[in-house]
């Protein structure tokens, strides 16, 4: 591509009047008033930045899926791949899952099954495929056989706490048990939720809040203009049962919330008329050493060898404490480019010597350090934002609202690969950290936004005809999607609680089936573990012996072990913290207070790290057999 088309371009969005034919689709800001200055000098930035890097670049192809397999792939990715192919008579697991699905969960899983039913019949191919009515009907078994167990006295004890408590404090049975729910039951709840338009409400989910809007033709767009001040103070209502955020849940539990964030962002795409597409890279050889042009895994597999555990490569960590040394009031950060021959030069120089320890950090100037670290996120063989999902990504801006348009992020973030996600999250920190100092540098968040889209967002990978179609659209649209990130960052780190609840309704029926599985195992062994039992038995308390309205607290690594904790209304994870390291017996008291924290274990959840706001006893009722365990992330 030529710099002149920039130039082109950069004239273009001066000239271009109120009026003009763009898409404004959605509630997108009217790309006038976002200054787009920003954004094509940067573009410029990059181009002559790659003229003068004369090495050749390998680009990733994306490859166009045949029909039906974007389908296959994606049931595959949700989980659900034993629906079809050869294994689909073993598909009893997949069942549990999908008795969890809401109503709109369930439309986007139909649909994908029919399509790759269809395409399959086409191909003449013998795999048996469940007829999509068929799937759901164990859900409806097994959904009666709970009505008429526990659901109706817990259900009434929710509506009692709601009669005695405000607002959504008696909440936790009531959105738990959503889920257990017919259709109608669901969508007649809806009907009656009242939502703020500033509140994200964590509790319902997404694609059956946009699906209730649309029912009642009551959908409001949440406009506002480019300026920083004007977009919506989006905020998490407090949860009782406290907040999960990414990084507090186990690994199993983390790759159903995966799952289950997949289908209910296409579920969320497809309510409001918005085409999801994952994409998918052709695999290309990429280098296995170095710093530039390496694949996150890499680095990350080279580094921890240094730095064991470190979960952000070392040269980002580098280059962002470089800018920072210097000061973040320095006018233009971000936006001035370093001089572009010596930006590489001190590419080439860091690829011999940043290992080595040899490389000479006094050299390098401020401007030259942020453009390094823009190259490093260009540079990568795949964009920091996947090639999966980097055009759901960009699609964001044209969901309808601006609260819809934060839901997507938040379950897209949830669909990253660690490594990107907690690196994406570096980044977010770091340039929240730069507009904090707007008043100096003159960096606001429009400003930081217009200068980290062309680098987030025009991967090198893609074709040009993608990104040239539209592009003025297409730059403001990211621009708006790259505020939202800095934005809304804390939020969209939240797992939304109608996912963790989701979790926990796919552990209890888990449970379940593996208990008829092993009973016969089980008594077998008996014998054998009756005596380790009672052993066991002599040294730690029995949680049978525990009165109603306590909990047993296990701290192995604090000098008090364990303590009998009565619940009360306003007790709260942080108070049982503190009441365990005010215990200073015996040992010398290493840990601090920020670094352990409350565990709930066991029960129908793997385990999760509890905020210090959880109410004990909201949680305590949701999810009565968990084992507390007070230790830090680390152990």
């Amino acid at each position: 591509r030529r710099s002149g088309q920039y130039t082109m371009n950069h004239d273009h969005s001066k000239k271009t009047p109120d009026g003009a034919s763009f898409d404004r689709s959605g509630s997108q800001d009217s790309l006038d008033e976002l200054a787009m200055d920003d954004y094509w000098k940067e573009l410029e930035n990059i181009h002559e930045t790659r003229g003068n890097n004369h090495e050749e670049r390998v680009a990733l192809v994306v490859k166009e899926p045949d029909e039906g397999e974007l389908e296959e792939e994606w049931l595959k990715e949700a989980g659900l791949s034993n629906l079809f192919g050869e294994s689909s008579g073993d598909s009893l697991e997949s069942m549990v899952f999908l008795s969890t699905l809401t109503r709109t969960q369930k439309a986007a899983v139909e649909k994908r099954v029919e399509t790759v039913k269809q395409t399959m019949r086409k191909k003449n191919k013998q795999h048996q495929i469940p007829d999509v009515r068929d799937i759901f009907r164990l859900q409806n078994d097994s959904k009666e056989k709970i009505c008429d167990g526990s659901e109706p006295s817990t259900v009434r004890k929710s509506e009692n706490r709601n009669e005695t408590q405000d607002g959504t404090k008696g909440n936790a049975f009531f959105f738990f048990f959503f889920f257990f729910l017919g259709t109608d039951e669901q969508k007649s709840l809806l009907e009656d939720m009242q939502f703020s338009d500033t509140d994200i409400n964590l509790e319902i989910p997404f694609a059956e809040q946009a699906a209730n809007l649309k029912d009642n033709s009551v959908g409001k767009m949440c406009k506002g203009g480019g300026g920083d001040t004007l977009l919506p103070n989006f905020r998490l209502p407090k949860d009782k049962t406290g907040t999960t955020k990414i990084g507090d849940l186990a690994p199993q539990d983390m790759k159903k919330v995966y799952s289950l964030a997949l289908i209910e962002l296409t579920a969320l795409y497809d309510t409001l008329g918005t085409e999801f597409k994952q994409q998918k890279a052709v695999k290309i050889k990429t280098k296995d050493s170095g710093l530039f042009g390496v694949p996150l895994s890499v680095l990350l597999e080279q580094d921890q060898k240094k730095v064991p555990g470190t979960k952000i490569p070392l040269i980002f960590q580098k280059l962002i404490a470089q800018i920072e040394e210097a000061t973040l009031e320095t006018e233009g950060l971000l936006r001035i480019p370093g001089v572009a021959t010596r930006v590489k030069s001190l590419c080439q120089e860091l690829e011999a010597k940043f290992y080595e320890g040899t490389f000479n950090w006094e050299n390098v100037k401020q401007h030259d350090a942020a453009s390094l670290l823009k190259l490093f996120i260009r540079e990568l063989p795949q964009p920091l934002l996947t090639v999966e999902y980097l055009k759901a990504f960009q699609d964001v801006q044209n969901l309808p609202t601006k609260k819809q348009q934060l839901q997507a992020l938040n379950l897209l973030i949830l669909l990253l690969p660690e490594a990107n996600r907690d690196t994406l999250k570096v980044l977010l920190e770091f340039l929240q950290r730069v507009i904090d100092h707007r008043d100096k540098n003159k960096m606001t968040l429009k400003n930081v936004a217009m200068v980290m889209a062309p680098n987030l967002f025009t991967f090198h990978g893609f074709s040009s005809k993608t990104i040239e179609q539209s592009e003025f659209v297409m730059a403001a649209g990211t621009a708006n999607v790259m505020r939202f990130l800095i934005r809304y960052q804390k939020l969209l780190w939240t797992i939304p609680k109608f996912i963790v609840n989701q979790v926990r309704k796919q552990n209890t029926e888990s449970q379940k089936k593996e208990k008829k599985d092993k009973a016969m195992k089980k008594l077998l062994k008996k014998m054998a573990y009756d005596r380790e039992k009672h052993e066991k038995q002599e040294k730690i308390p029995n949680d049978a012996d525990v009165p109603q309205g306590v909990i047993r607290v296990q701290a192995p690594h604090l000098s008090k072990v364990s303590m009998a904790i009565q619940l009360t209304e306003e007790l709260k994870a942080s108070d049982i913290v503190a009441r365990f390291l005010s215990q200073k017996s015996g040992n010398v008291q290493t840990l601090k207070k920020e670094e352990v924290f409350l565990y709930e274990i066991g029960g129908n959840i793997g385990e999760r790290c509890l905020d210090d706001d959880t109410y004990m006893k909201d949680l305590y009722q949701l999810n009565p057999n968990a084992e507390w365990v007070i230790k830090s992330k680390q152990s």
